[in-house]
């Protein structure tokens, strides 16, 4: 199972970084608490200080079609926020 599936680049989540050094990852639905921990220091070497999960729902999202009136919704995902100790960052542009 991969825990760490990508990061969440949005606005909000680089205000986190910034003002509070905490990162934000797209993870497993089935993962804990203690997975996400230990696979964010095995794969960035650094010592997280918590973690904090949460499952966002997708929205709902229509659009008008011959066939008439389309309705889905976009698929939920579990959303882990790292904290890491004093003086560690993660730097995801040097791996690519």
């Amino acid at each position: 199972m991969e825990i760490i599936k990508k990061p969440v680049l949005t606005e909000k989540a680089a205000l986190l970084t910034e003002k509070l050094n905490r990162y934000t990852f797209k993870v497993d639905h089935r993962a804990n608490k203690i997975q996400i921990k230990a696979a964010v220091e095995q794969m960035f070497g650094v010592n997280v200080e918590s973690v904090n999960t949460m499952v966002v729902c997708g929205k709902t999202k229509s659009r008008y079609t011959k066939a008439g009136n389309i309705s889905g919704r976009a698929p939920k995902y579990k959303k882990a926020i790292i904290t890491l100790k004093d003086g560690e960052t993660i730097d995801f542009y040097s791996t690519i």
